[in-house]
Formats: C-alpha cells, structure tokens, sequence
C-alpha cells in the first residue's frame, strides 16, 4: 500500500485546541472560503460543511474545494445532498436525481447503488469527499413532518437493502457516506429543527425496526453515521440520542459493533440548541461518544467556531470531558480524512451487477424518475397547453423553500404556452377554475394526507373540473382522485420532468 502525503501540519495551536477544532464542522458563507476559515484550518479545522449558499456552478465549487485543500490536503468537505427534495449541488434549479421514496418504490437495489454511485462521482469531481447522506429512516409515521420522501419507504427490511446498496455507491465513488438519523428519525411528528420529537415505543419494536437499517449500513461499511436530535424512552429517558451515552456508546458502538465516526445532526436546531445550548450541547454530545459536531446551516461564522472551541476545552480542562474522549474523537475524524484522502482518484465502478445505460455520465437519474411513476387512471394525453395548479405548502427546513418543484417549468418546455399559478392554505378553488379557464388543469400537491386544506381545495377542483390530472409529489398516502393520478414519488426536477412526459402526447419509453 502506497504511504499517503503528510497532513499539513497545524500551525500555533496546542495539543488540546487542535483536537477540540478538529471535531467541529462548521459552515460558512460565501462561494470562496473567507480568510478565518482558512486560518482555522491552518490551526487544526479538519472538516467544513457545504450548503446551497456556499455553491453556484460544478466549477466555482471545484474551485472552492480546491481553495480549502490548498490550505490543508486532508480537510473533510462535508455536504447534505441527499438527491431528491433535499438538493445542495442543484439548490437553485432541483436535483438531477429522484429522492430516496421513488428509489424504495422501484425497488431494485442495482439501480439504487447506480444512482448513489452517480450522484458520488458528481460529487468527488467537484471535491467534496463527505456526504451527509442516505437516511436510514423507517417512515413508519406517514404524517412525518421532515422525514416522508426522504425515506426509503416504511418497510424496514425494504429500507435496508436500500441504504446498504446506496453505501456501497457512494463509497465506490471514493465519497464516505453519513447514514443518519440514528437511531431512527421515521416515527415522529415533530420536526427536530423545531423542537425535540420523542418516541414511545419498546426496545423490541426499535430492534424489529428502527435499528434493522442501520446494522445493514453497518454491515455494508458505512464510513460515519449521524446521529438524531431525538428523545427515546425505552433507551435513555433523560437525554435525547445525541447526548446520550447510552445510544451513541452502549448501543450503537458496543451492543451494534460500530466503529467509525459518529457525527451529530446540526447542533444549532432547536431540539438541542433550546434546551441546552450549543456550547453545552456540543460538551454532552462529544462526552457521549460523538466524534464530530455538525453546525453551520444556520450558525455559520468565526463566532460560532471559537464558542464550541473553547466549550469544548473549557470543559475538558474543568474535568466534565475526558481529554482521551476529545482526543479519540479527533483520532476518528482523521482517520476518515486519510481515508477519503486516499480514496480520492482511485474510486471503483458502478459494480457489475449495473443494468444498461447507468455508466457515469448517463442520465440514470431520469430514468429512475420514470421507473418511479405509479399511475391510477387513463393518462390521456395533453393536447395543448394547460394549466398547472401548484398546491404548495410550506417546505421544512431540511428541504428549504429555495429549491424549485413541481411540473410546471417541464410541461413549459413541452407544451408551449403552459401557464400556472401557486396556492396556499387560504387557496379558493373558485380561482383556479378562472384562472384556468377553458384549458385542462393539472392539480400538484405534495403530502395531500398531511394537509386538510389542500384536500379540501382539491375535492372541490375535482367536482367542477373531474378531467383534472393530479400529480402528487410527496409521499403517496392520500387515496389516489382525478382523470389520472401520478404518483411521482418526490418533487426532484426529474421527476416533474417524468410527469409531464407521461402527460404529454409521445412520452418515451423506457
């Protein structure tokens, strides 16, 4: 085996603030690295978090990546782009890749591995060597507030064979995976950016289905898993799995074996941040047995970086955080760096088991799009321009509201003279119905189960306008109502372009 480049050495810095910044991935604003991060990392920052404001085009991206490198070879660039509704590389236009619900409901593991494998080449072409992805999350709560797409499905066994073969793409793709959010965000009805979800179920009912996903990403080699924001009784009463020795240490390192790193979910969302604070938060978390502290999706400034710094060392000198604790944890995240660092240009193919016309550079993200699609009723094709009715509600967090969907801009490109129109919770069906006119009117909801607004205005569309074509773009929960429903599984740009080329006069075959 060839030795690896020496790491830059940190410049300044003691033994201790070195490790204590060697755990932190922050973010930062800006499309080059400011001055303060590059100086941090001269110090000893080992990890940085990407988000959609820190990316404008592959190019400018590689060029940022670069940017960091130049100032320390080993430094983890860090992004969530799960693919689907949660997109940073294509923050600004939707992904180029269907979600993890419509790969569950195709089904077939090779094509999910293709997938991943793609979306980790596009990645380490731009230098992003990390990424926060896939959710192992069990849906088991359909009105799940943050997870729905995001998931491969409710079927824990499903999602298990899902999150192993996207591991195993990714990682071919010499891009380390974060299978989050342990130990499993699918059962809750709150969202954790918000406040802190809590799960009341048994020891058996989390062994027979949160945790059966993640011993499979454990056993397909997961490089890190993130941890959850959330309370669970049944395995620690008083502090939620990020700062609870008990999940992160007794079950996830000792009774599941895990031995790589262990990442938190954002230290700054409420669940954490409201109840503890972040520099307390970050103390519990690493004390608990996490290795690297995520924070920067809001929080994202020199500020930030020096208060968890200094909690950190503060507290390892008051005698609350062991210094062999802190420093283990530091020894992880570089152990993951020389790995990615290593893994960079030497990255396996697809894998043999990869069907026809899923090499890289194909567009294997679109037809997984198409192999999505679920259709009840005659999909009779659109002759002339219509009218998209968008029933929109308001995005969580994960997914941001920055990020374009729908069908609209698709059926556009394909139909000339396609208009549309947005509605919310105050939506009068009355106005649709003027605004649409003479045309057919394509109604696009997204999570329609979860919002008894948008069932309401959509029952009353179907009574005047029972031609209507309704395309759902969450998860597909409601019963399926219109001349045609098209379940598209996500609200990825591809997608909505699948939608509309079923819609439309000559749609592909595939």
């Amino acid at each position: 085996m060839m030795t690896p480049p020496m790491t830059t050495i940190a410049r300044g810095t003691d033994t201790l603030t070195r490790d204590a910044l060697t755990v932190l991935q922050p973010g930062f604003v800006g499309t080059t690295a400011p001055d303060w991060l590059l100086r941090r990392i001269g110090e000893g920052l080992t990890s940085v978090g990407l988000f959609g404001r820190n990316i404008a085009t592959a190019d400018q991206l590689a060029a940022l990546t670069a940017q960091l490198r130049a100032e320390r070879d080993d430094v983890l660039v860090a992004i969530d782009e799960e693919g689907g509704d949660v997109t940073r590389l294509e923050v600004r236009t939707g992904s180029s890749f269907p979600g993890n619900l419509a790969l569950g409901s195709v089904d077939d593991t090779g094509l999910t591995r293709a997938v991943a494998h793609e979306l980790g080449r596009r990645l380490a072409a731009c230098g992003v060597d990390l990424n926060w992805a896939p959710s192992a999350d069990v849906n088991s709560n359909p009105g799940n507030p943050v997870i729905g797409v995001r998931s491969f499905g409710a079927d824990p066994h499903l999602v298990a064979r899902h999150t192993a073969a996207y591991i195993e793409g990714l990682q071919a793709a010499g891009v380390a995976a974060c299978t989050k959010h342990f130990p499993g965000h699918g059962d809750t009805a709150v969202d954790s950016h918000h406040a802190l979800p809590r799960i009341d179920v048994d020891l058996d009912t989390l062994h027979a289905r949160e945790l059966v996903p993640f011993r499979a990403a454990i056993a397909a080699g997961s490089k890190s898993v993130m941890s959850a924001h959330i309370l669970l009784p049944a395995l620690d009463p008083a502090r939620p799995a990020t700062l609870s020795p008990r999940v992160l240490t007794g079950l996830l390192r000792e009774e599941l074996g895990y031995d790589g790193l262990i990442v938190t979910d954002a230290v700054e969302m409420q669940a954490i941040a409201s109840t503890y604070g972040i520099e307390r938060g970050s103390v519990l978390a690493i004390a608990a047995g996490a290795d690297a502290l995520c924070v920067g999706g809001g929080l994202a400034d020199e500020d930030t970086v020096l208060r968890l710094r200094d909690a950190l060392v503060a507290a390892v000198r008051a005698g609350e955080l062991p210094e062999s604790r802190l420093a283990d944890a530091a020894r992880r995240v570089r152990a993951l760096a020389s790995w990615t660092r290593q893994a960079r240009g030497n990255a396996a193919g697809p894998g043999a088991d990869v069907q026809e016309g899923t090499a890289p550079g194909t567009d294997i993200g679109l037809v997984a799009a198409r192999r999505a699609l679920r259709v009840t009723g005659d999909a009779l094709p659109l002759t002339s321009p219509p009218y998209v009715a968008a029933f929109t509600p308001v995005a969580n967090i994960a997914v941001g509201d920055e990020t374009p969907w729908g069908v609209a801009a698709e059926l556009g490109a394909l139909l000339p003279g396609t208009t549309t129109g947005t509605y919310g919770p105050s939506a009068d069906p009355s106005s649709v119905l003027a605004a649409a006119g003479s045309r057919r009117i394509v109604a696009v909801v997204r999570d329609e189960h979860r919002h008894p607004w948008m069932g309401a205005a959509l029952h009353a569309l179907l009574s005047a306008r029972p031609d209507t074509a309704v395309i759902e773009m969450g998860v597909p929960q409601a019963p399926a109502r219109g001349a045609v429903h098209i379940a598209t599984h996500g609200a990825a740009r591809v997608c909505g372009r699948a939608a509309a080329e079923l819609l439309t006069p000559t749609p592909p075959v595939t």
